[in-house]
């Protein structure tokens, strides 16, 4: 199974200080649900891990983030794209919980329905703590220079505690066309 695990705010849609909080307020990145859509086409099976404490904190309800959700389907539809499901944290930062990122107890819920090691699984986002989660599970990290980490944008390397090897990519679109081309590209045979 082709599998590839996103984060939502920042890496699909437009990321806010003040928490995307309703469907009016969940915009979709430019190119990213073509990027999507692309990867769904070469046959990848898309799924979300995303942190929301805007519900532990009370600044939205279940409502609200099913119909941000049902929003980003109906785009991703008429896009040529779909996500398969969407693994969330609802808790608030003091919890102390196993599946608020970057701990990587999403990951492991990822793993166990799909019934896969996620060893080399790509996993893709926008902050440092989405790629720690995904890299503690033994996923391959990918960042994207949009939401939190543009600010990136023009510098030559990471930050040093960013995980080692982690690729990175100007946006959703640049990293499916990369994992899509790197697929296709044959590998050195040895004999």
């Amino acid at each position: 199974m082709k599998l590839a695990i996103l984060d939502r705010d920042g890496t699909i849609n437009v990321d806010s200080d003040e928490f995307v909080k309703s469907p009016e307020e969940w915009m979709p990145l430019p190119g990213a649900l073509e990027a999507i859509a692309k990867l769904n086409h070469a046959g990848w099976h898309v799924v979300v891990a995303t942190n929301q404490s805007g519900l532990g904190r009370g600044l939205f309800d279940m409502a609200a983030l099913n119909a941000m959700h049902a929003k980003m389907n109906k785009l991703l539809a008429a896009a040529g794209g779909r996500i398969d499901a969407v693994f969330f944290c609802p808790h608030a930062p003091d919890e102390g919980c196993h599946c608020r990122k970057p701990a990587p107890g999403l990951f492991e819920q990822i793993g166990e329905r799909f019934g896969i090691e996620l060893h080399g699984v790509p996993t893709v986002g926008d902050s440092l703590r989405d790629l720690q989660a995904g890299v503690a599970a033994g996923c391959e990290p990918h960042v994207v220079l949009t939401g939190k980490a543009e600010r990136f944008r023009g510098q030559s390397v990471l930050p040093p505690d960013f995980p080692v090897g982690t690729w990175v990519h100007h946006d959703l679109l640049a990293f499916a066309s990369f994992i899509i081309q790197r697929e296709l590209t044959p590998k050195a045979i040895t004999l």
